[in-house]
């Protein structure tokens, strides 16, 4: 791993983890003496942190750790399914491949059998990397980089990933049920690119991305899946 990798990283995590707090400045000198880096690696972490929408630039100078809102968060959510609801029209549009139906089905089946089980840590984790796969495999059945590009874009938002509160759901109630409706939403996605019904792709995926939003509100109101969330220091609920 590069240096200027590692760097990145480490800042994200130290903004994430709630070591450096919402308003506060950074300098350049000031994070190189904290990650023991030189100023090159630092100065691209900070411009890539606040392409990423975590920092924002001060004009007198330096960077600033951003905070959010609960709408900026829905925006971004909303951002993101957006586009994927046109990854969903143009899958079904152009049609894809028996080879990208049977995959993106074989990991329909895989996250069936996950959401059978008893909810649990070890459950959300393993549902985080293969709905973080279904999505990628939805992209990809879209067949354009420029959307790809866009969603990649947009994905980098604070909190606006498909998985961003999936792991909140291990400490709530309620988890079971959202869990299954997700699901449900994934196969119908699924059931209409192959039948070639854009429109409904489309709708399917921008009402599928809301369960994020739905995660988020669940979020802020019980403490233990607030403390799941990297990051969750920065959102500023609305009074």
């Amino acid at each position: 791993m590069s240096q200027s990798l590692k760097t990145i990283l480490s800042l994200r995590e130290l903004i994430l983890g709630g070591e450096l707090k919402s308003g506060e400045r950074l300098s350049e000198l000031s994070i190189v003496d904290r990650l023991g880096v030189s100023r090159t690696p630092v100065r691209m972490a900070l411009v890539r942190l606040e392409e990423e929408g975590l920092l924002e630039a001060i004009p007198s100078g330096g960077y600033a750790v951003r905070h959010f809102s609960e709408a900026d968060i829905f925006d971004a959510i909303e951002t993101r399914g957006t586009l994927e609801g046109l990854a969903a029209r143009l899958a079904a549009e152009r049609g894809p491949s028996p080879g990208q139906i049977g995959e993106i089905k074989g990991c329909l089946r895989k996250l069936d059998v996950l959401v059978q089980h008893e909810a649990g840590a070890d459950t959300f984790s393993a549902y985080v990397e293969l709905n973080e796969r279904f999505h990628q495999l939805l992209i990809h059945m879209a067949g354009s980089r420029v959307v790809a590009r866009q969603i990649e874009r947009a994905v980098a938002l604070p909190f606006a990933s498909p998985s961003a509160f999936v792991e909140v759901q291990a400490v709530l109630p309620e988890s079971r049920a959202i869990l299954l409706v997700a699901q449900e939403q994934h196969r119908s996605v699924v059931e209409a690119i192959e039948r070639r019904e854009g429109a409904r792709a489309e709708a399917l995926m921008r009402e599928h991305s809301r369960v994020a939003h739905r995660n988020l509100v669940m979020a802020l109101g019980h403490q233990n899946a607030r403390d799941l969330v990297p990051g969750m220091a920065l959102i500023r609920q609305s009074a």
